[in-house]
């Protein structure tokens, strides 16, 4: 790949930050800096450090970048399960970005593991 922009992942992960903007736009002002910063900030996380480790031009930095926007989809996902606990979230929402979540992770470990080869 030339450019991250190519990368599927990259660009899977982008779309989870637009879902995430959007459904946290409804969250009350309350969790502005609680639940919203924090699901914001973990899933911006996660094209960011494909972009970064991608930039370096090592495999090896590359493998370490995509583990970092792993933990961090994983870090997004606990703070999904914590807002629909709290009802912040309904099930249909709940479901689409829990699916969207799990195809970002299932694409990193994939690209992890044939790296590491």
């Amino acid at each position: 790949m030339e450019i991250y922009q190519d990368l599927l992942v990259w660009q899977r992960s982008i779309e989870l930050v637009t879902l995430i903007y959007t459904v946290t736009a409804d969250f009350p002002d309350s969790e502005k800096f609680g639940l919203v910063n924090q699901m914001r900030r973990s899933a911006v996380s996660i094209p960011s450090n494909i972009a970064e480790g991608h930039a370096r031009k090592s495999s090896g930095d590359f493998v370490r970048f995509l583990r970092i926007s792993y933990g961090s989809s994983a870090e997004l996902e606990t703070q999904l399960i914590i807002s629909k606990k709290l009802s912040l979230v309904g099930g249909a929402e709940f479901d689409r970005i829990q699916e969207q979540t799990t195809v970002v992770r299932k694409m990193l470990n994939k690209l992890i593991t044939s790296l590491s080869v």
